[in-house]
């Protein structure tokens, strides 16, 4: 295992890309019952955010509809992991900012997007214990990023639609062009 306890790389599951509908799904609200799968399923989250690499993952970008976050935003590449069940923005405030958006499931696409510039989040830990964070800055957009994806929503959901297109397009050539490229390497 490595510093950050990663499963071996072939315990790493995919991430999903778009247009696979699955990223489309609302996830489900995690209930005791299934905080032993989301127990066994961190671990890969984690790994396969920080090989994208990332510094936010939802469960149904790996195609697992429960509402489950994995995040790490700490500073200089030291591990900060942080869990969010069942998150939920409890407060956002009427400051709005906008900043510049990527998403491991639209690789090397990326946007402004504006939202609530301060939110209130609440979450559980894998115990069933409630917990709240009041959120700004690049965690306040991670985190409703985030919970977006538990939702069906991406990113590019909040721009104009020519906008949206634009990105889906470029994204959709350059998926192609990489396929080409492997299917030549062969």
């Amino acid at each position: 295992m490595s510093e950050r306890n990663e499963p071996r790389s072939d315990d790493i599951p995919p991430i999903l890309i778009v247009p696979d509908k699955r990223l489309r799904m609302k996830a489900r609200k995690i209930v005791p019952a299934d905080r032993a799968e989301a127990a066994r399923i961190i671990p890969g989250m984690f790994a396969a955010m920080y090989k994208a690499p990332g510094i936010g993952l939802a469960a149904t970008q790996i195609g697992v509809p429960l509402r489950l976050v994995v995040l790490d935003l700490g500073p200089d590449g030291e591990p900060v992991p942080l869990v969010l069940i069942n998150p939920e923005i409890t407060h956002e405030s009427v400051e709005q900012v906008t900043r510049e958006e990527g998403c491991l499931s639209l690789p090397g696409q990326y946007a402004d997007v504006t939202r609530p510039a301060r939110i209130t989040a609440s979450f559980e830990d894998l115990e069933g214990k409630r917990h709240t964070i009041d959120a700004d800055g690049l965690l306040a957009a991670c985190i409703q990023h985030e919970i977006d994806h538990l939702d069906g929503i991406l990113f590019v959901d909040h721009l104009s639609a020519l906008k949206r297109n634009i990105l889906l397009r470029k994204l959709a050539k350059e998926q192609r062009e990489k396929a080409d490229t492997g299917k030549r390497a062969l």
